[in-house]
């Protein structure tokens, strides 16, 4: 669903938000369109174990216990940061995915940068035995092909194309199914430009670019004016925006209209790619340094 954002823009500019989010109170977003055909897969090769990694309030890791708790599979979350074993129920996101039935295996952070090695790997099988591999993020060929079903018909009038930008998944899928006549444009949420190679591996097109002023620091970093922007937003719009991604492109974006950077008459699409369940882990922070929360109307599990 597409919905208008009455913002008042300038140079005859509108701006459309599509609500991703809405797809699934747990497993929302590009995680939606990343599991489908990985949990598909899973089934053809009769796996019964799904095992993926991620940080400690990754919206990955709460989407794929979900998934595999709804559609029947056993899962594993390696999780980086052996620091956090003893603290997952001080933690809204581990320990939604220990509700899901989750099993977690902490790892240092330097243990966790060799996750896709070999030696790595051939541990964990040791000790899980056999399971299907969801990469960090989820993004491979099957998450590729899910996000290629974000944009539909009724998106052809679009000029511009905004999407977040954490492991390349979404925006490839986007930028496959984007027509000739449309750009796509990524705001990383991490700094660094290795992103481009990690798109250039599975996008087709070449009519895309990435913003990389908008990471406010980087992963999961936030500003007192970025929580600010999410919560006047939501006031005029009632729609909530996650810290970490949407958030930040959604600010970007305004940014970049108030500069002048798109056409005249320009429209646009902005996609929402989930991830709400975050706040409430970057509201537990937030409320530990007295800092302003996000406030977009969601029941925050504070205690």
């Amino acid at each position: 669903m597409n919905q208008k954002i009455t913002y008042s823009l300038p140079n005859g500019i509108s701006l459309e938000i599509k609500r991703e989010d809405l797809l699934h109170p747990f497993v929302s977003g590009n995680k939606y369109r990343k599991m489908k055909y990985n949990l598909i897969q899973a089934k053809s090769e009769n796996h019964d174990t799904l095992l993926t990694f991620g940080g400690a309030y990754s919206n990955h890791i709460a989407a794929a216990a979900y998934a595999g708790m709804h559609y029947g599979f056993k899962t594993i979350g390696v999780i980086r940061g052996d620091e956090l074993g003893d603290k997952i129920d001080e933690n809204p996101t581990l320990r939604f995915a220990k509700e899901c039935g989750m099993q977690f295996e902490f790892v240092t952070r330097e243990s966790y940068r060799n996750k896709t090695e070999s030696d790595f790997l051939d541990g964990l099988h040791q000790k899980f035995g056999s399971f299907y591999l969801v990469p960090e993020g989820g993004t491979n060929e099957y998450a590729i092909r899910g996000c290629e079903e974000i944009l539909t018909k009724e998106d052809t009038e679009f000029d511009y194309v905004c999407c977040a930008v954490g492991t390349g998944g979404t925006i490839s899928g986007i930028i496959n199914s984007a027509l000739s006549h449309q750009k796509v444009l990524g705001f990383p949420a991490l700094k660094g430009d290795f992103l481009k190679d990690e798109i250039r591996k599975f996008a087709l097109g070449e009519n895309w670019e990435l913003i990389t002023n908008y990471h406010f620091g980087g992963y999961g970093k936030v500003s007192d004016e970025l929580i600010l922007f999410i919560n006047e937003f939501y006031k005029q719009t009632h729609v909530p925006l996650d810290p970490v991604y949407t958030g930040k492109m959604v600010f970007g974006v305004i940014d970049l209209i108030q500069k002048n950077y798109f056409t005249d008459n320009a429209k646009i699409l902005l996609i929402h790619t989930g991830g709400l369940q975050g706040i409430d882990g970057m509201n537990v922070l937030l409320k530990n340094q007295n800092k302003t929360l996000i406030n977009v109307g969601r029941e925050n599990n504070l205690k």
